[in-house]
């Protein structure tokens, strides 16, 4: 189906269309708590966005906000110039497809979608209504109810309803978390392929980093209704600039260090009593303490007696838990603690608890964040 068809429909919400989201010192607070504290955004047009982060961050009630469902205690928030801060969900060109659907049970799946077109008088809505539907790949059940079809199915007349109104922007507030995990994965696929067809700016709000991180040109990790950090998923990934977003996105092992020395695009570094060295540009400090971060896949074990001691940790196997295409390893590093070592199945020795080992990793892969970062902050949130 061409998108072409999708775009004839004349209402007032496609007015905004082609227009960047811009929220200026959003503050949202409530009577005991702020939820978003003095957050801007600027959110291209035609984009994927995705707020990211846990439980009681704030992404939903920034959602919310640019819905019209909640007013700001301060700040403002326009597309394309132009301020709706002050204006009715209505009023917006905006839509949103939310975790439970909200479809209506008594009317078809076509009337479903049709059925904010019927309100506002366009004349050829049932002709555009099936276009989205097409879209979604449910034209053959249009005639259906709600009741007879399955969540996923459900999911995308939601999709549908939404989109057939060429809203500027298009919020999705957690719209997959019903669904079962194999579902979930094909719906990200899905989602993406649509929102590129259709070129609406989509705004993403979840908890699943794997989600984000599927689907979004843009991620911004939100944490005590501030961003942390923002930009494209493998970015925030392989360098993250504080511990909360390197434990929050994955799983990262943050050890203590100190910089000893400068070796031209490097930083010496000193772990435990083991010299080793970072790149100087994956470092946000370059002297005194630093909190060096690696990812577990990125580290590679060997047996104690298979590599020389410079530039690699002892520590001794604690538990190794077989998941198929990777064995993951928990480590107790000498002066360090507990460190976790994801290791590919590739026929390569495979170690026990007990055994004694050394790890190492390319310095490349390294990232050094700020002494002062709670190493412990984002770990056990309720992201992935």
């Amino acid at each position: 189906m061409s998108t072409t068809e999708l775009s004839r429909n004349p209402g007032a919400a496609a007015e905004g269309s082609g227009a960047d989201l811009v929220l200026s010192g959003i503050t949202k607070r409530f009577t005991e708590f702020t939820a978003v504290d003095n957050l801007d955004l600027v959110i291209p047009s035609g984009s994927f966005f995705a707020l990211l982060g846990p439980s009681g961050c704030g992404k939903t009630t920034t959602l919310r906000m640019v819905a019209g469902l909640e007013q700001p205690t301060a700040g403002s928030i326009s597309i394309g110039g132009k301020d709706i801060t002050g204006t009715s969900p209505y009023q917006r060109p905006v839509n949103t497809v939310f975790q439970n659907y909200a479809l209506f049970p008594h009317m078809s799946v076509l009337d479903n979608v049709s059925f904010g077109l019927k309100r506002r008088k366009v004349r050829d809505a049932e002709v555009q209504a099936k276009a989205a539907l097409e879209l979604v790949e449910l034209g053959h059940l249009a005639a259906r109810r709600p009741a007879q079809l399955s969540g996923g199915q459900q999911q995308r007349v939601a999709l549908a309803r939404a989109v057939v109104n060429r809203p500027a922007v298009l919020l999705l507030d957690e719209p997959l978390g019903a669904l079962d995990m194999k579902l979930r994965r094909q719906m990200q696929v899905e989602l993406k392929k649509i929102q590129t067809e259709v070129g609406l700016t989509f705004v993403h709000v979840t908890h699943d980093q794997e989600e984000a991180m599927t689907m979004a040109d843009t991620v911004a990790v939100m944490n005590h209704g501030k961003v942390e950090q923002m930009g494209p998923p493998q970015e925030l990934y392989e360098l993250p600039r504080t511990a909360f977003v390197a434990n929050f996105l994955g799983k990262s092992n943050l050890m203590p260090a100190t910089v000893t020395g400068d070796a031209g695009e490097f930083l010496r570094i000193n772990i435990a009593g083991n010299e080793l060295t970072i790149l100087k540009d994956r470092a946000a400090d370059h002297s005194g303490k630093i909190l060096v971060g690696i990812r577990p896949e990125k580290l590679s074990m060997v047996g104690e007696s298979a590599a020389p001691a410079e530039g690699s940790i002892r520590g001794v196997v604690l538990d190794a838990s077989f998941t198929g295409a990777s064995t993951e390893y928990l480590v107790d590093a000498e002066g360090i603690g507990t460190v976790g070592v994801f290791s590919q199945n590739h026929g390569g020795a495979l170690f026990d608890d007990g055994d004694k080992v050394r790890l190492a990793w390319d310095p490349a892969h390294a990232f050094g964040l700020s002494g002062s970062e709670d190493r412990e902050a984002g770990a056990g949130e309720d992201g992935l």
